[in-house]
This record gives structure tokens, sequence and C-alpha cells, in this order.
């Protein structure tokens, strides 16, 4: 398609606006360039969503696509996520926007209805049925009961006993995976060896790219690079960041939160990972990715979704009351 609009001479100008943070994957967030012309699958939905400038505030609850042969599940996120950040994923948003700019509740004033007519209340707001769904999608004997109807079709959402109860569960999971960013780091204990001397340093290219980055306040401004790991180890609770770092007292329950076949912490410490691409041209000219550059950044990013993997297990465990 890009070459296409190539040969039509369908032009761009750099627009620094359009610089825009979005979900990639689980936890994971990268920036990207919202131009319409160079993103290949971008639909009015997402206009819809974000505005005409994909930079309006919204909610979404993201799901697996139909057909996928994999464990079901679900996440939030306030950023336009990638196709893939849930399998084939879509997405449901709490608010759409008209062309004017003009916020409109996505949920409509019929299910509104639905919701207070069945639990026999007006005390019940189209946000509080949104974290509702949330809470239900989460739900370890919804999953299960539903496993072959999620794969083949839109979930559909039954009325469970104590409304308050399920909307207040999906308002806190919300909170946490949304606010994943700053909630408090979970207390792991940090372990690190000094490297052997005479080995060569270089310099630390993030400190210098953010002098004022507060996780980088004692970063010298060179660095020895010891090897990347990024490995767990379950049975220990341990996480090997690299030749010279580990991370001790990850909790047992913390390896429980799964998005599909990977945990939480598992999709944080893969996408950090060093590799090699393999285009040549790629590899030799513009593959300058080097993880002791964001070591920093990714430990505390790992603390942090332990914190959220543990306290939505704690959630998801109260549900089976």
């Amino acid at each position: 398609d890009l070459k296409k609009k190539f040969e039509y001479k369908k032009s761009v100008s750099f627009n620094e606006t359009l610089i825009l943070k979005s979900n990639y994957r689980p936890f994971i967030t990268q920036f990207w360039y919202a131009e319409k012309i160079l993103n290949d699958v971008l639909t009015q939905n997402h206009y819809d969503t974000f505005g005409v400038n994909l930079d309006k505030e919204n909610k979404l609850i993201l799901i697996q696509g139909i057909g996928i042969d994999r464990p079901w599940h679900c996440l939030s996120s306030k950023y336009l996520p990638h196709l893939q950040i849930t399998p084939n994923g879509q997405f449901v948003p709490i608010y759409r926007y008209d062309a004017a700019g003009n916020r409109v509740e996505n949920i409509t004033d019929w299910a509104l209805e639905q919701f207070r007519a069945h639990y026999k209340t007006e005390d019940i707001s189209k946000e509080s049925i949104f974290c509702y769904i949330y809470a239900v999608l989460h739900n370890p004997a919804y999953r299960q009961k539903y496993e072959l109807n999620l794969k083949r079709e839109f979930p559909r959402i039954p009325f469970y006993s104590n409304f308050g109860q399920w909307a207040a569960w999906g308002k806190e999971l919300m909170d946490l995976h949304i606010g994943y960013e700053t909630i408090e780091p979970y207390p792991l204990v940090r372990k690190d060896i000094k490297p052997k001397e005479g080995k060569p340093k270089v310099p630390n290219l993030l400190s210098a790219l953010e002098p004022s980055n507060p996780l980088l306040e004692n970063t010298d401004e060179y660095t020895f690079v010891p090897k990347a790991k990024l490995k767990a180890d379950k049975e220990q609770g341990l996480i090997m960041i690299d030749d010279l770092t580990t991370l001790m007292g990850v909790p047992v329950e913390a390896w429980g939160y799964k998005l599909g076949n990977r945990c939480a912490l598992e999709w944080v410490l893969d996408q950090y990972k060093e590799g090699k691409p393999s285009d040549p041209t790629i590899a030799e000219r513009f593959n300058t990715y080097r993880f002791a550059d964001y070591k920093e950044f990714v430990i505390d990013l790992l603390m942090r979704v332990c914190r959220v993997s543990v306290e939505t297990m704690r959630i998801v465990d109260a549900m089976k009351d």
C-alpha cells in the first residue's frame, strides 16, 4: 500500500505533534507516528475513538480476535493499541468522538436501561457498566464456562448478582492496568555485583539523551556494558537482568497473571531483549538498541508490573469466593 501511495505521488510532511504514545504489547509503550499515509490499518474507527488528531482521552477494553487458538484474555489501555497487543485484536472504547470533536458516550441509553431495570436501581452509570464488563471478562468461571464461545464470537455479558461489587473490581482492575506506569513499585530485592577490573567502558547513550531522568541520577557518563539476560526463574522467584544484576523476591502469584501464553512480567522481559535484525542494512546502520541504555527503566517497569500482577491476582482470586 505504501508503494502505491508513492506511485500516486502522495506527499507527507513531518509534523512533530503526530508523535504519540501507543501500547505495542502488554505493558509496553512505544512512540509511533500518527500519519495515516504511513499506517496501513488506520480506520475511521480509530479516529472515532481518539479524535481527528488521534490524541483525545479514552479508555479501551482490548480483546483478542475471533478464532484465535490461545488462552482468551483481555486488557485495558488509554493509548491506541497495536493490532497484535491481543492476537488479531479488537477493542471497545468507553467514548467516541464526532467530527466536531464532541465526546459521545459509547454505552447506549438502551443498555443503561437494561442494567437499571434488571437490578431495579437508578444508581448505575454508564461508566460503572464499563467497569462491570471488565470485571466479568476477568472472572475465571466466566472464561471457563464460555471458553468455546469466546473463540467463536464477540463476548456476551451476563447479569451477576451484586453489581456494585463487580463494578468496583472492574474499576480497580482498570486503574491498575491503565495506570501501571505510575503505580507504586513492588519491593523486589536488587542484588548487584561489581564488574571485573579492566572491562572496557562505553558511553551511556540514555544518560546523554535524558539527563533529567530521575532513574538515571546515579548513572555514570561511561559505563561497562554487561551481557543482557532478561530471564526468569519462577521457582526461585528471580529475574536475571544481566551479568551484574538480579531481582529477587518475585511472589508466586505474580507469575499467575497471564495474557495469552505469557505472564505480564514475561511480556516485559521479551520486549527488551537484544536481537540483530535480519536485514543487513538495518543491522549495520540502524540497529542502535542496547539494553544497557534502558536497564534502570526496565528494572523500574518490572517492579511496577510485578505490583500490577500481584494486585490483579488478588482481585481475580476474590471473584472465586
